[in-house]
């Protein structure tokens, strides 16, 4: 009897710590990770937009709206808009590089029109993905 109970006060143990090890290890991963998607790569455009590469894709998720026909036909994916940033930061020859289609591609040209860069202080030609998901 008192090995049965032994037993089972090891287990209710185990079973306390291994609850607290995966509360914690969830805890740690929504710390870092945000609420908008960021690729992977680094962009050259993201360290002229105030805020770096963070701050870019925070205001590119606050501000699109996905675009009524992609939700009914449920398109996602990743459109990717070229753009050029002047030497004074205003940027100019917009164009679409990958359209998923429905509306996403223009609403990510949108996007990107409303992007307000820093003065790098010479030309530079980006492209900048954005990602679309329902």
């Amino acid at each position: 009897m008192k090995t049965k109970i032994s037993l089972l006060f090891l287990l209710f143990a185990f079973m306390a710590v291994t609850a607290s090890a995966q509360t914690a290890t969830t805890t740690d991963a929504k710390k870092e990770k945000p609420a908008y998607w960021i690729p992977d790569n680094v962009l050259p455009a993201a360290e002229h937009y105030k805020g770096g590469k963070e701050g870019m894709y925070e205001f590119i998720s606050k501000e699109m709206q996905y675009p009524a026909l992609a939700k009914r036909n449920r398109v996602m994916g990743e459109a990717i808009i070229g753009f050029t940033i002047n030497e004074d930061g205003s940027t100019s020859g917009f164009k679409v590089l990958r359209n998923p289609g429905a509306g996403t591609g223009e609403e990510a040209l949108r996007l990107a029109r409303l992007l307000k860069f820093n003065a790098p202080g010479y030309a530079l030609n980006v492209s900048i993905p954005i990602q679309f998901k329902l």
